[in-house]
Formats: structure tokens, sequence, C-alpha cells
């Protein structure tokens, strides 16, 4: 298990600012929604609305109407991370869900640890039946948040406190949930192979009995041949007469129409299909619930943290889309999720003495058939075509070497073969350059920028190399960095064909909601435009407490301005 908070502290250095008690909110509650574009929780007619969800946060809020992610590559560990810092992954070190290791010679995971195991020996993350590609990338099933390079707001709250204050992150997705916890915290997070919520060995040498309680009360068996079924007549939907669109995934024994069945419990594909569907979120806000009662909650006059990270609407964002009969009732039984959370910290805890904030890892495109279908441009691009282009011919004239230069393609980066470039005694800048140029002709890519030029601040000066140089981390970025066209997608993730991928600068993917509410905080609905690097120093600035290492941004004013402390 990890070094107690006493010595992170150390490490860390204590913060010189005391935590006042009685001035301090009871909890921090901060909900992520993965994959929550900035637009949709305002796309649900508000009468459909419960009364606790997103309508109270709505009309309790800050709400930023115009809110983003200020770097290029908008993946879950990257927004997450970012949330969680106030950083952007040039110095968090998040770059991406993965990146290639030229040391180790493969793909890395973005929390792989193999010196912090999972405590379930059935919890292997890598299963086969793993939709998520990124985590069948990985090397290890180990999990720490020691690759995080910031400390978080969660971590400089435990360093305020003495160690005091209770942290937990939850989440179906390992990333979702250690980002958050920080250092310093404790995460747990769906394993859909062990069909149970799980941890590593760096929080706990052994799970606290009411773990092992929830998972043993059959949530998850619960499910078994049932089915995901609309929750209201299809009529009052606006995408009621869309339920089958042949671009969306029509995962064999699921299907692209209602009811989605999940098939029985002991199916391989079983847990995988409960993520994607709203009961992701639903077996995720159980787990929150009991976690809140069991370990006491803002129980005391020391500010605690839960970070809760919902990833249903991701998985069926991939899967469908954001104009898809499935999106659009997922986001409202997701408002009913997050108003039962709500409602629980409020007769645990007191929305009054909690202090919550809400927004996403990143945002999402439209489906490119989708867009087609309205009469819309959109265009698929594939990684693979890149390799054929004719131009590598003359590569292989000038500099003796042709496509087998390129490694392969860790979103957003690609990879080049440095043995192979150190053996023809090549210049890397000029072959990245070169390569660089070759991806630059392809259709569908807005640029290609490489390693050397963003190290050396070699880039243009505008909007989207700002971002991508945000994205720049000397030891873990890729040689290349590829951004594509607006409106041009890359719908393969590991072999597999997606409707919707995000990961890109433009304002679809950059473009989250961002909203502050409860313990004084007076509502209001800006348009001002603001970054996501400004959450976590604002949190600090409301608990008086130090911003975390490498936070960048500025305080949102309108959030601490009218606090009565």
């Amino acid at each position: 298990m990890k070094t107690t908070i006493s010595a992170f502290a150390l490490v860390c250095g204590l913060a010189s600012t005391s935590v006042q008690a009685e001035e301090q909110p009871r909890l921090v509650l901060q909900i992520t929604v993965d994959q929550l574009r900035g637009d949709l929780p305002f796309s649900i007619s508000p009468d459909r609305l419960t009364d606790g969800g997103f309508r109270w946060l709505l009309e309790n809020g800050v709400v930023y109407r115009d809110a983003h992610h200020a770097h290029a590559n908008t993946e879950t560990i990257v927004g997450h991370a970012t949330l969680a810092t106030g950083a952007y992954p040039s110095v968090h070190g998040m770059v991406g869900n993965i990146w290639y290791d030229s040391v180790l010679g493969r793909e890395v995971y973005n929390i792989e640890d193999p010196d912090f195991p999972l405590l379930s020996a059935d919890a292997d993350v890598n299963d086969e039946t793993e939709i998520d590609p990124t985590q069948r990338a990985a090397g290890t099933d180990g999990r720490s948040p020691l690759a995080i390079l910031s400390s978080t707001f969660s971590d400089e709250l435990a360093a305020a406190t003495g160690g005091q204050a209770k942290i937990f992150g939850v989440s179906v997705k390992d990333r979702g949930a250690i980002s958050l916890a920080g250092h310093a915290g404790k995460a747990f997070w769906f394993s859909k192979s062990a069909g149970a919520f799980v941890t590593s060995s760096y929080y706990y040498d052994a799970y606290p009995e009411w773990v092992l309680d929830w998972n043993a009360a059959g949530h998850v068996a619960s499910h078994a041949d049932t089915s995901w079924t609309l929750s209201h007549d299809p009529a009052t939907y606006t995408f009621g007469e869309r339920d089958d669109q042949d671009w969306e995934v029509d995962f064999p024994g699921y299907g692209r129409v209602f009811p989605h069945a999940f098939g029985p419990g002991d199916g391989d594909y079983f847990t995988t299909l409960l993520t994607l569907s709203p009961v992701g979120d639903e077996l995720t806000l159980d787990f929150a619930i009991d976690l809140i009662d069991a370990e006491e909650i803002g129980q005391d006059d020391i500010t605690d943290y839960l970070s809760v990270s919902f990833s249903s609407t991701d998985y069926i964002g991939h899967f469908f889309g954001s104009a898809s009969l499935e999106q659009e009732d997922n986001l409202l039984r997701l408002d009913k999720s997050i108003a039962a959370l709500l409602a629980h910290v409020d007769a645990t805890v007191g929305l009054d003495n909690t202090v919550v904030v809400l927004s996403a890892d990143h945002g999402g495109p439209e489906a490119p058939g989708y867009l087609a279908s309205v009469g819309a441009a959109a265009n698929l691009v594939s990684v693979d075509d890149w390799r054929g282009s004719q131009d590598f011919e003359e590569l292989q004239a000038t500099l003796g070497v042709g496509p087998e230069i390129i490694v392969g393609y860790s979103h957003p980066y690609l990879n080049l073969d440095h043995d192979l470039i150190d053996a023809h005694q090549l210049d890397l800048a000029e072959v990245q350059a070169a390569v660089a140029e070759i991806l630059a002709s392809m259709p569908g890519v807005f640029a290609a920028v490489t390693s050397s030029q963003l190290a050396l601040g070699n880039i243009p000066d505008s909007d989207v190399m700002r971002l991508v140089a945000n994205n720049f981390n000397r030891d873990r970025s890729g040689d290349i960095y590829v951004v594509l066209d607006p409106g041009s997608y890359i719908a393969d993730f590991d072999g597999l064909t997606v409707a919707v991928s995000h990961g890109q600068p433009w304002q679809y993917d950059t473009f989250v909601p961002l909203i502050f509410a409860g313990n004084g905080i007076v509502p209001t609905t800006t348009f001002r435009k603001v970054e996501t690097v400004q959450l976590a120093p604002t949190l600090s600035a409301l608990l008086g407490i130090r911003s975390p290492s490498g936070s960048w941004g500025e305080v949102l004013e309108e959030v601490v301005v009218h606090v009565g402390h």
C-alpha cells in the first residue's frame, strides 16, 4: 500500500494556509460526466428534467455556458487530469490515454503501475471482452496515480488538513476515479471481468468490509436477462423516430434499436453491455451512496472530497452518437442519477454544507453518419492510408527510409522508429519534419507538428497551435502531433469501428459544461469564455488553501466573489 498521508505531506510540503473548520463546507462533491458536450444539459426540455438534477444545478449554480478545455487531445485521462490539477497536459503529463514508450518498446496506459497490482485476482482490466481499447493496450493491470506529475486539488486538501480530509474517487473507468482522487485519496472503479468495484494495492492492503458487502449484494447480477428499455413513450423524444440509424454500432446481441438486451449474467459481454447503458452510471451511483454512508463523508468539521465520474455517456456516445435516441434517453436517466446523488448528499451532509461542481473531461462530435443524413459535411480518415502515401517513395530516395519508419499511431501522436533512424545515422528532427510534411498533405489532416518544433517553441502563433503546445510533454509526447480538419474523424479504435470518436482541438470536442453550486455560491449565468484549468484553483480559493502545484488557471471570480464565508 502507498505511504501514509503524513509522508505525502512532507514530500509535497504542508500548505501554509490552515483550513478554518467553521468557515468551510463539509464536502466538495465533484461530478464529471464523460463526453458530456457543453450543450447537452441544455438540449433537454426543462419540463422533462427532475427537480434535483441538472435543473437544480442550472437554477442554483454559477453556470459557464462557454467553458472549454485548452489542450488539443481531448481524451478521458487528459481531461480528468486537467480538471483535477488545474494544469495543462504539458505539466501534469497525461498527454493521452496511451502513449508510446520508446524505452519499453510498447504503448503505455496512462495510470498503469506494475508495483501496485489490483486486489482482485479476477479483475483483469485487459480482458478480451473489454470494449475500451485504451485499456486493452495496457501492459500491466497494476494501477496508481504516480504518473500524474502535478498535485491535484484533493492532494492539496489532504495537505491542508493534515491528512484528516476523507478523499475518494469513484467511476466505472479506472482513470476517471484515480485521476481525481489524486495521490492522497482512495479510488474505486468497475472491473468488467470481475463484475465488481475494485481497487489496487496503492490504496489498500485489503478491501474494506463495506466494499465486499456491496460487491456481494447482487447489484450487478440483478440486471441479468433484462434490457435497457426506453423510459418514456417514443413520441416524446426528439429522436423517437430515429431509433434505427445505419451508422450506429450493431454490437452482437445488443443491436442498435430498443430494447437493448444485456443477456445472461454469465455472458461474455454482460458487464460490458451494462456500462454501454445508463446502468453503468446507476451502479456507480449506488456504490458512491454506500461509500458516503460507510465512510461517514461530510460528518465532521473537516472538509471531505468525493469525486463521482459517470462514464455511460461516453460509451453510448461512441456507439450511437449524441444525436441518437439512446443518448437522449441516457441523458434523462443521467439527470435522475445526479438528482439521486444530490438528494443523498442533502440528506446526509446538506447541500448548503457542500460545494458541488459539475464538468466533463471532453465533449464529442456528432456522428459523421448523422451529419451526412442532415446534409452536413463529414469525413472519415484512415490511419492506414498514411503509410500508403506515394510521397514515402521520395523519402526513401532522399533519406533511405520509407513507411517502415512509422512505428504506429497512438492518438494523437505518430511515432517513429528511433533505432532505424539511428541505424541510418539520420537527424531525428529532419526525419520528423519530412514525415510531417507528408502527413500534412494527406486528406483530412489540418496540421502535423513535430516534437522537435514543439520543444523549441517553433510553431505558428494560432489558437490551435496553442492547444497543441499545451498538450506537449517532452518525455511522453510522440514524434508528430496530428490534427485533423474540423469535421474529419478517425472512427477506428484498435480495430473496432465506432460511430463517434473524439480527441481533436475543435469546439465540439473542447466544449464542456462548468457549473459550481451550493455552500453560499450565488447563482448566475455567464457566456464569458473560460478554461477548465480554472476549476481546481477556484475550488482552492473557495477553501482558502493552496492551488495544485502545476495549476495555471485564474480563479473564477463569479464563484468566489459573493460567497458568504
